[in-house]
């Protein structure tokens, strides 16, 4: 080989380094958001590169530069560039998720550089450097993927120390632990449950999204202390098995299962599938607080019966069931065991509120203490939170925490609800996320029932875009995907943008004093 040619191919390998690095921040940044799961940075990547034309065309360029660089070295140049600018959107560090380089990352970078290192010198020592680094460049998502299934057997390991430290913390404090899941509403079930003890109980509840083994254990670690009677532990789950594991550490005296629904379905790949890793909860506790408007809730609340548990049945339709909260009118009104307790102003979700009062009553808050302070109970951050805009001109309903069918349509009933007569109404929304072969449908019903309630939808970015202007303009033809402004039933326009600031530029010029917006779910920016 001349030394020309090995220049190339020297600078060939460099300019593919480069690009293979920029590419690692993107990916290493949405396997951290996508919680580590061993398939996330492919599955983004694909999202990424096939949702838009721009990034479409990019993609078919660095895939015909790597196909040509085996017999035309310099083609290589072409992957490496497009493997560093793209896909155009998706940045470097992130502007609503930016990486954080914990310890668990800088691992995890580590094990992936010696992933693509290891192929780039293979290539080298077989001759087809260039080929080997274009082709790395290019297979970075796959690689960080891989780089996490081999990490993840040392991430338990590691983890495990933080975990027999938190079970020998709870067996010195000792405190009855209330352990809540479901697809929905565990957030502000957590909240309520925890408010209503604290009058007669020293009561702890998991912060944020601390649900799971690493999160869990720094919270009993971190934050229980001597004299704690009662830990909230909110539990989380992406497949069977994690909610078992979790219960034999942090085992439940009461479980609560909030509700079952299509959240996180693309990980599960059905409901029931959803039914059965939510259930492990039960197994360990002597009393569970079930839902059982749902027919799966109320056929566990049976098998926990003849199991030999204490059941409490939550309703929000039977007055016969042990608890039951009953909307209407703008009132909650409380039904205890066929005994009706109070009739309250209230604005939170009936199920979750009966769930609470359940548990209350269990660990033995009197009833007038569990009435007296209903109507103080939290609202839970971004969830259905009023507060006026900045300029103070519109009011704006925050839901961006929101990311379920049932939350959605309960959101869009508090915007009628708000809305004063003759303003616009807004809602806003990049639409919903993991919810499988339902998400498309979900979406596209959720719009059509927003076109119906709002004079305004604005839809962000393109994940759920066509699924949405398909519900909004009902069921025209997809060429109106790219439609700036299109009318709605002759009253709705729908308004595209690509990203959250956008919108809430769009909110800020063109609503004002007596308008309603409502921001639906917002979806980090490693989402197109």
């Amino acid at each position: 080989m001349s030394a020309s040619s090995q220049g190339l191919d020297a600078a060939v390998v460099a300019a593919a380094a480069l690009a293979t690095g920029l590419a690692g921040l993107r990916w290493l940044r949405v396997a951290q958001r996508e919680h580590y799961l061993a398939d996330a940075a492919s599955r983004f990547a694909l999202r990424w590169w096939l949702k838009s034309p721009t990034n479409l065309a990019l993609l078919v360029v660095g895939a015909a530069g790597l196909v040509l660089s085996s017999r035309w070295p310099a083609t290589g140049f072409a992957t490496a560039a497009v493997v560093a600018v793209g896909p155009i959107g998706l940045g470097l560090r992130g502007r609503t998720s930016p990486v954080a380089w914990t310890r668990r990352l800088r691992t995890l970078a580590g094990v992936w550089a010696a992933l693509q290192g290891g192929g780039v010198a293979v290539g080298i020592v077989l001759g087809s450097g260039p080929l080997a680094a274009t082709a790395g460049a290019l297979a970075v998502p796959a690689l960080v993927d891989a780089a996490c299934a081999l990490a993840a057997p040392v991430e338990w390991y590691l983890a495990g120390r933080y975990v027999s430290r938190a079970a020998a913390r709870l067996r010195k404090v000792s405190p009855r632990v209330v352990a809540i899941t479901g697809s929905y509403g565990k957030t502000s079930t957590k909240g309520y449950v925890t408010h209503l003890l604290s009058g007669t109980l020293a009561a702890l509840s998991s912060p944020a999204s601390f649900n799971n083994r690493a999160g869990l254990a720094r919270t009993v670690n971190e934050q229980l202390a001597e004299g704690t009677d009662v830990l909230v532990a909110e539990m989380g789950t992406y497949g069977r098995g994690e909610i078992a594991a979790l219960c034999r550490w942090l085992t439940p005296d009461v479980s609560v299962i909030t509700a079952i629904g299509p959240v996180h379905l693309e990980r599960f790949g059905t409901q029931d599938a959803i039914v059965r890793a939510k259930s492990e909860i039960l197994e360990p506790a002597g009393c569970v607080v079930l839902a059982v408007d749902d027919p799966r809730l109320a056929a566990l609340a049976d098998k926990g019966e003849l199991d030999g548990k204490t059941v409490w049945r939550v309703s929000a339709l039977d007055h016969d069931a042990d608890v039951c909260v009953e909307e209407g009118e703008g009132q909650l009104r409380l039904w205890v065991r066929g005994e009706k307790l109070a009739e309250l102003s209230l604005d939170a979700r009936p199920l979750n509120v009966g769930c609470a009062v359940a548990v209350a009553l269990q660990l033995g808050v009197a009833n007038q203490t569990v009435v007296e302070r209903l109507p103080t109970l939290p609202t839970a951050p971004h969830r259905l939170e009023p507060a006026p805009t900045a300029s103070g001109r519109c009011l704006v309903l925050d839901d961006t925490y929101n990311a379920n069918p049932a939350g959605a349509r309960a959101a869009l009933e508090a915007l009628v609800l708000l809305a004063p007569p003759g303003g616009r109404r807004a809602v806003v929304t990049p639409g919903m996320v993991e919810l499988g072969t339902l998400q498309r449908e979900e979406n596209a019903r959720f719009a059509a029932a927003a076109a119906v309630v709002a004079t305004d939808i604005v839809v962000i970015g393109r994940t759920n875009r066509r699924a949405l202007l398909r519900g909004a303009l009902g069921g025209r033809p997809d060429d109106a995907e790219d439609a700036e402004v299109a009318e709605v039933a002759g009253e709705a326009e729908v308004v595209v943008v690509d990203t959250r600031d956008q919108a809430v530029a769009w909110v800020r010029d063109n609503l004002g004093e007596g308008d309603v917006a409502l921001f639906e779910n917002d979806l980090p920016d490693h989402y197109p």
